[in-house]
């Protein structure tokens, strides 16, 4: 199978650079003429309803979201395309309320939906997974697909230089590397210093202790700016907190962390779909399980980082992903 080619996929991007209202009315119209070519005279059977594909607001929502849609539209599965409808609980009530039929989701955040956020089965990627599947059917109706191997937690990323020197690549290589004089200091914000589920969790979790001098708190929450902090050094600063798969973690030369010993519950991205839609379209699974299988926390770094860093449209990205894997 081929790689991925950044390359290519900017060479793309210069040929479909369209405004916002333009991808939606193109893949509206998309939609419509898969529903047409599917079914003569434009007359529904119940199993040929187009399906409403979602996604959120995010980045990382948009290539998964068309990733759906792709994957939707080589099948010949009629389709609305709902990209980037919104933030989590508009995308997850208008799923509830059957407005949409599919969206990605993360296994972490049924802890919340279903307040169990102190069940320890959130920290265990299988576990966490087996658990948002049985307690989102169970209530709703809503079956969960193959999970990404990914994580897209909270995380601790190092610089590539300081990760290469003491050998560092889980959180559990830390404290001996911080016992032998390794310098180390963070970049992160005020409330992931502050509260106890995040900080204090790792710090508890891997027995060690930053000092005050170790820590550079910001007053926002945004990862870029403690990303690009740690990639030029300011400050002293050679590392950040990060979401696991963000996409400027590895074009700026850093490495994540692993979190063997769960500090943090795991948001493993998923589909969810409605059962009944399911039932009506069971290719739905067969489809999208191989490709979010392929799905690892590196690959969506690299993916996110054409998105957010070299600025090519998500559905390019996407496209070429999956053509590069043989899905398309």
């Amino acid at each position: 199978m081929k790689t991925l080619n950044i390359k290519s996929l900017k060479e793309l991007a210069m040929k479909s650079k369209k405004s916002t209202g333009t991808r939606l009315l193109g893949a509206l119209m998309g939609g419509a003429l898969a529903i047409s070519s599917a079914v003569p005279g434009m007359a529904f059977a119940a199993s040929s309803e187009p399906v409403v594909v979602a996604s959120k607001i995010d980045g990382e929502g948009a290539l998964l979201g068309n990733i759906l849609v792709l994957m939707l539209e080589k099948a010949n599965i009629p389709y609305v395309d709902k990209v980037q409808m919104g933030a989590t609980n508009v995308v997850r009530q208008a799923l509830l309320a059957g407005e949409i039929d599919i969206y990605p989701e993360y296994t972490g955040n049924v802890a919340f939906m279903m307040n169990d956020p102190v069940n320890p089965a959130w920290k265990n990627w299988q576990q966490g997974y087996d658990l948002a599947k049985k307690l989102d059917f169970d209530a709703n109706k809503l079956v969960w697909l193959q999970p990404s191997p990914a994580n897209n937690t909270w995380a601790i990323a190092v610089r590539e230089d300081v990760a290469d020197k003491y050998k560092l690549s889980s959180l559990s290589d830390l404290p001996s590397a911080l016992d032998s004089g390794m310098k180390f200091k963070i970049a992160t914000s005020a409330e992931f210093v502050e509260r106890a589920d995040a900080l204090p969790s790792f710090e508890n979790t891997y027995d060690f202790k930053l000092t005050q001098d170790q820590i550079l708190a910001f007053p926002g929450g945004d990862t870029t700016v403690f990303i690009k902090s740690a990639a030029e050094n300011n400050s002293g600063v050679n590392a950040a907190v990060v979401y696991g798969t963000d996409g400027s973690v590895s074009a700026l030369g850093l490495k994540v962390l692993d979190d063997p010993n769960g500090a943090q519950p795991v948001y493993a991205p998923a589909p969810v779909v409605r059962a009944s839609v399911l039932e009506s379209h069971p290719e739905i699974a067969e489809l999208l399980d191989p490709v979010f299988d392929t799905l690892t926390t590196e690959t969506l770094q690299n993916l996110n980082g054409a998105v957010s860093i070299d600025g090519i449209d998500a559905k390019t990205v996407a496209r070429e992903y999956l053509t590069s894997k043989g899905f398309l």
